[in-house]
């Protein structure tokens, strides 16, 4: 093959995984096209972790059959504050608790800066299924909310948790969290550093799994410029 046709080649599959990886980020969730190698040399070229590969989940893997409602308990342990919590989502007419609302998004706050933010009811009745089936053990909070400079993160909106259980390998987690998937959840797993990420988002559902390091001081984890200025002046 000419040489001119070989560079036009793999010019275009730098350019698909370009769009691929940045039409993923605009929905939430990661997603890859185009060779191994092309996805390799965009990552180094972008910054982009290259141990991550994800995808979007077809509607034939998606639960159709109605989930069971959930206690509504939830128990929870906080890695970053050392704190636990343990309330029921709802209240007595089934109706989402204002107070347990609150309790939760105190739990849930920014470990930086200490920001609270109201926590999607979605997630919390996932996280409450999640409690249910894996008994009277409490789900480790690593990340929930998160006031930081990558304002598309799901962690931002109060959308998304980090957690582990604590006997439960986390591959079992995921697993079971994947059937609670109806549309509109991105799950993450995270081998290396052993913890899964759950989020409810827009349609399509993503999942993904990144084998690198955990780095919780990343630039785009940082909170946004001009934030203790702002407090300090309030």
């Amino acid at each position: 093959m000419p040489r001119s046709s070989l560079t036009a080649l793999l010019g275009l599959s730098l350019v698909l995984a370009h769009v691929g990886a940045a039409q993923a980020a605009a929905a939430g969730g990661p997603t890859f096209t185009g060779t191994q190698s092309s996805r390799a040399r965009v990552g180094k070229r972008h910054g982009r972790n290259v141990n991550m590969t994800g995808r979007v989940v077809s509607d034939s893997e998606l639960r159709t059959s109605p989930l069971p409602p959930p206690t509504g308990n939830i128990h929870v342990y906080s890695i970053n504050y050392k704190e636990e919590i343990q309330t029921n989502i709802y209240n007595q007419d089934g109706s989402y608790s204002l107070e347990a609302a609150k309790e939760i998004a105190h739990a849930f706050r920014c470990r930086r800066t200490g920001e609270e933010h109201e926590i999607d009811p979605r997630l919390l009745t996932i996280l409450s299924r999640v409690y249910d089936h894996f008994g009277d053990r409490p789900l480790e909070l690593l990340s929930g909310y998160r006031f930081q400079r990558k304002t598309t993160s799901n962690h931002f909106h109060g959308t998304a948790a980090d957690i582990r259980i604590p006997g439960v390998r986390p591959r079992d987690l995921r697993d079971f969290v994947h059937t609670l998937d109806t549309g509109g959840m991105g799950v993450g797993f995270y081998p290396r550093v052993g913890f899964i990420h759950v989020d409810v988002r827009p349609a399509p559902s993503y999942r993904w799994i990144d084998n690198s390091r955990s780095n919780p001081d990343a630039w785009d984890k940082q909170p946004p410029r001009g934030w203790k200025r702002r407090k300090l002046e309030s």
